[in-house]
């Protein structure tokens, strides 16, 4: 879908620009969460949490907040994914106008099988970090100290493989792809460089591991900001170099719109 110029300008300027520089790191100084807080399955909006980007209760999240967070953690402009995502958290939950890091575990509207870092919710827990799921990325692109978009396509093929296994129920649309592709490159240009779609593995292990921003390993905000072009530009990498195809019972891509009640076939 093309944007006009003209929106994405208006768009941009509604958010604050943060550079680099002008982040006062001591006010975003890395804590665990207590037990109270709030946390989902997102290792990227938990790290934001756990650095005081997000409230640090993980509670009453807002569709700017959420935004104003991305951008100012991370440099990643709020382009067209993020604000859709952040719109749909507010599915999850009944409150009126935000959502709770937790309350995004909801099943089948942003939350999906075969992650990256967690359990299917038919096999357990589907919030917490799961080592021995995290292994097939942890693992991936052997030989070298980095990981890419042919490595990142590689990871989203295996974990299918794996869930295809031990999941019968497992949910495989083009929907949970195209999520899964963008979490991977998510992943890729926040640690790394969105323009060559490399990050380096210790990075991105913090990340998901310790859900913490690898400041003192020499980890920086990009100095691109992460934008519509770039960022599409590495998920089509991710998108292109896999060869995915839709499996199981449920074809149409389907949509979870509220915590109770049916869900929602959004093409057929």
């Amino acid at each position: 879908m093309l944007i006009p110029f003209a929106f994405i300008t208006t768009l941009l300027a509604s958010v604050a620009v943060v550079k680099a520089d002008d982040i006062d790191w001591s006010a975003h100084q890395w804590q665990a969460p207590s037990a109270t807080d709030s946390r989902g399955p997102c290792p990227g909006l938990n790290t934001l949490a756990n650095h005081g980007f997000l409230p640090r209760n993980g509670s009453n999240i807002t569709i700017p907040i959420v935004l104003n967070a991305i951008n100012d953690g991370f440099n990643f402009r709020p382009i067209d994914v993020l604000r859709i995502a952040a719109k749909l958290g507010l599915l999850t939950t009944d409150a009126e106008d935000s959502f709770s890091l937790q309350e995004l575990a909801l099943h089948g509207t942003l939350e999906h099988d075969a992650s990256m870092s967690r359990n299917d919710l038919a096999l357990g827990d589907n919030i917490h970090f799961n080592e021995t799921v995290f292994t097939t990325l942890a693992n991936s692109n052997p030989g070298v100290d980095y990981y890419n978009v042919t490595s990142a396509a590689q990871v989203l093929e295996q974990r299918l493989a794996e869930d295809k296994i031990v999941n019968p129920s497992l949910i495989n649309t083009i929907k949970e792809f195209e999520v899964r592709v963008i979490e991977s490159g998510f992943y890729l240009s926040v640690m790394g460089n969105v323009t060559t779609g490399v990050a380096p593995k210790n990075f991105v292990q913090i990340l998901f591991r310790e859900e913490r921003l690898p400041l003192e390993e020499g980890w920086t905000r990009s100095e691109v900001p992460i934008d519509q072009e770039n960022f599409n530009n590495v998920v089509a990498g991710i998108s292109n170099a896999s060869t995915w195809a839709p499996s199981g019972e449920v074809v149409c891509p389907w949509i979870r719109l509220q915590p109770e009640g049916d869900v929602v076939v959004v093409d057929g």
